[in-house]
């Protein structure tokens, strides 16, 4: 369901299919797309999209999901536009997953201004100082800021409306755990290339015949997982 600015609020469960590619240019993907038999068209407008990570400090999130655990969560806040300034509309998602669906449930922040030398322990404060559920509070207690990352998106949709493609481009990681410190540094992941289709709960027999003409390869992995492994987060 789609809301203020392009966003979407996710209120069923949904299945979303990820893709990767690094073999083929970003243009030549777009035309694979626009080619589908499905007739796929761009939406909206490609925009940059920004969104701070957040787990436990023993990334209890991250192993979730590696471990393919069936009911897991993941917590962002995420803006659009550019990375630093004046963040205007910033939104907390709590995003779940059971086995193979998600829902994704959105909270609109006050607003804040985003420097280099912004303290990501003030993260946690704004959303203290949000209008938040109760238990959204109480769960955000024990978690830290643990990635930064920021990628280029562009949006499109078959001719039924049923089913939408999301192409990222321009994946760039940064390193929150040393953000106010010297040595924080940034990862720029040029040549991938990740493919989103979604769809609803009803549409999965559908759905394979969508994505048999989808040439790329799937994938479980989550943008979160690649930027902590990026950054050697992991713990014994």
């Amino acid at each position: 369901m789609a809301d203020t600015d392009g966003y979407t609020k996710l209120e069923d469960f949904r299945y979303e299919r990820k893709y990767t590619n690094d073999l083929l240019d970003y243009a030549q993907v777009e035309q694979i797309l626009k080619l589908h038999p499905a007739g796929f068209s761009e939406i909206f407008y490609e925009r940059y999209i920004n969104n701070v990570y957040f787990d436990t400090s023993r990334f209890d999130f991250y192993y979730d999901n590696v471990d393919g655990k069936k009911e897991r969560v993941k917590y962002r806040i995420r803006w659009y536009g550019d990375l630093f300034g004046k963040i205007e509309k910033p939104i907390l998602e709590l995003k779940i997953k059971d086995s193979n669906v998600g829902i994704k449930k959105s909270y609109f922040l006050k607003e804040f201004e985003f420097t280099k030398d912004f303290d990501l322990k003030d993260f946690v404060e704004i959303m203290k100082n949000s209008d938040l559920p109760e238990q959204v509070l109480l769960s955000i207690q024990n978690l830290q800021p643990a990635l930064i990352n920021r990628y280029r998106r562009k949006y499109f949709i078959n001719y039924s409306r049923e089913f939408r493609i999301t192409i990222d481009k321009e994946i760039a990681f940064f390193d929150a755990l040393k953000w106010n410190t010297s040595s924080r540094y940034s990862v720029l992941d040029e040549q991938n290339i990740v493919i989103e289709l979604k769809y609803e709960k009803e549409l999965n027999d559908k759905a394979t015949e969508i994505s048999n003409h989808l040439p790329f390869r799937l994938t479980k992995n989550s943008k979160y997982a690649t930027g902590v492994e990026k950054f050697n987060y992991l713990i014994d």
